[in-house]
């Protein structure tokens, strides 16, 4: 016999459960609102009242003609393309540089990751200008190059990586020396595998703060044929009929749903690194 057990529920965990229900819908709001938007045929959208679903659907129309009118799918794969790239590069960069101030001592290391932490302070769009004289003078812009170069290192990517680092024991890195393993035997073979929630949570944020970004791409880039998801959805601005807000939201909603996948894919190892990072 199946026996069914209650938690008590106390009005603190109700208050609790209600207040992030409440975020989470708030949070929610734009994301079905842009849903809603992508079903509903130019008209409808401008109507004075307000109907969460169309009275007159109309998203395959509009779906197609965010696959058709613009090349979507390029958009997609030059985003997937230039992410994936400033992910490996970053990685490279940052798994090293993390390990060197987690685990190593020198001198200067203090003042390294004091400099690391003033790199988190400064927005990236002060430095468009630099990035933009350099690529310039070197002329690689308006090309992929344009896109990836100026995120190789990332201060977040150091920072967090390296909080992940200092939880590892320091027993088994000294026993993988005594095995006759190098540094980059170690960081290999011993730190990438151990540091999976770590990686993964930094992937999450490199992926979606790249995805998302205009920009950068409408300084860097002026070929449509090299331009990322967030500089294609622009293509759907119009100066004489406006904007079509049907197709525009298809293409915001095609756009948003690989995020989602992703981030769904990873959620657990995200959770993981991110309580792991903030407690140490």
């Amino acid at each position: 016999m199946i026996k069914f057990y209650s938690l008590p529920l106390s009005p603190k965990l109700v208050l609790r459960h209600v207040i992030l229900l409440c975020t989470a819908l708030f949070t929610l709001l734009p994301f079905i609102w842009m849903v809603s938007l992508s079903l509903k045929p130019q008209q409808e959208i401008f109507a004075a009242d307000f109907h969460l679903w169309p009275t007159h659907f109309f998203g395959l129309e509009n779906y197609r003609a965010a696959l058709t009118s613009v090349p979507m799918l390029r958009f997609l794969a030059n985003g997937v393309f230039v992410c994936a790239v400033i992910f490996l590069i970053q990685l490279i960069v940052c798994v090293p540089c993390a390990y060197a101030l987690a685990k190593l001592r020198f001198r200067g290391r203090d003042t390294l990751f004091s400099a690391v932490l003033v790199g988190l302070l400064v927005p990236p769009q002060a430095l468009a200008i630099p990035h933009f004289l350099m690529l310039y003078v070197f002329g690689i812009l308006n090309t992929y190059a344009s896109l990836i170069l100026p995120w190789m290192i990332s201060a977040f990517g150091i920072f967090l990586l390296r909080q992940f680092f200092r939880k590892i024991p320091e027993e088994i890195l000294q026993a993988a020396r005594l095995d006759g393993l190098s540094e980059f035997s170690i960081i290999w073979r011993i730190i990438m595998p151990m540091s999976t929630p770590a990686i993964a949570s930094f992937g999450i944020f490199s992926l979606v703060a790249h995805w998302n970004d205009l920009f950068w791409p409408m300084i860097a880039v002026r070929d449509q044929a090299i331009s990322t998801p967030a500089l294609g959805i622009l293509l759907f601005r119009d100066d004489e009929s406006g904007q079509s807000l049907g197709p525009l939201m298809a293409g915001a909603v095609i756009i948003v749903i690989p995020l989602i996948f992703v981030f769904l894919a990873a959620q657990r190892r995200f959770i993981d690194g991110m309580t792991t990072s903030a407690n140490k």
